[in-house]
């Protein structure tokens, strides 16, 4: 694989002592975000990750003292398998987000039955024009490989969907390392979002962010950092 040279990226970096006391700050950083953008434009749009990372960050976020009935929920991206699917973001969600005072949002899947992923990233693209775009926050997560979203490195369509400029909300993901097809937002789409956060935890998501940061092939993460108008905040505990 070709290697190349990578000048410095800018980003922000919070890191804190336990995982708890991440979820408190990032959660608290949110409510502050989403209650901003419910005054100044009456609507506020929240995209979250899944994955077991943001279990403690949902909780705290879901009591905080938001105008929750005038917030929508939508996914990052997911796997192509119904709710009901232990391994569907949608799921994770519900069960740990969309609780106590968060109750009251309104969630915006991307998974709908069709007979293929195209059909379904399609359909999500249409039928997701018409919330109050562009993202307040966007909550990012990151895998070993670097890739963040379902922007998987062997992903067969990763230019099309790291493309800066694209028009489509949702797009397909065919990767082998991402197990099921998947359903993602476009980069452009999470990049001009008001506020981007990147969350992990773990002294091997440190090791794999601080390497995809270097010299060498370029990672997805990197890519989204490098396109990003504004400074992505890094959110990081052991």
């Amino acid at each position: 694989m070709a290697r190349e040279q990578l000048s410095e990226v800018s980003y922000g970096w919070n890191g804190f002592a336990d995982r708890q006391d991440l979820a408190t700050a990032l959660a608290g950083e949110i409510a502050d975000r989403l209650t901003r953008a419910v005054s100044e434009r009456g609507t506020a749009l929240l995209a979250v990750s899944g994955g077991t990372t943001p279990a403690k960050l949902f909780a705290a976020l879901s009591t905080a003292p938001i105008a929750w009935d005038r917030v929508t929920v939508t996914l990052v991206d997911e796997r192509f398998v119904p709710p009901s699917s232990p391994r569907s973001n949608a799921g994770l969600v519900a069960a740990n987000l969309l609780q106590n005072k968060a109750a009251a949002a309104r969630f915006a899947p991307l998974y709908h039955e069709a007979a293929s992923i195209e059909d379904a990233a399609a359909a999500d693209s249409e039928a997701l024009r018409s919330l109050p775009w562009p993202l307040d926050v966007v909550i990012l997560g990151m895998g070993g490989d670097g890739h963040t979203a379902s922007f998987f490195p062997d992903a067969g369509n990763l230019e099309e969907l790291l493309d800066p400029a694209s028009q489509r909300i949702v797009l397909p993901v065919h990767a082998a390392s991402g197990g099921e097809p998947r359903l993602t937002l476009s980069m452009a789409r999470i990049v001009a979002a008001g506020f981007v956060a990147l969350h992990i935890e773990g002294e091997d998501k440190r090791t794999a962010f601080n390497g995809a940061m270097g010299p060498g092939a370029k990672k997805p993460i990197r890519s989204v950092l490098e396109a990003a108008p504004r400074r992505i905040e890094v959110f990081w505990a052991p």
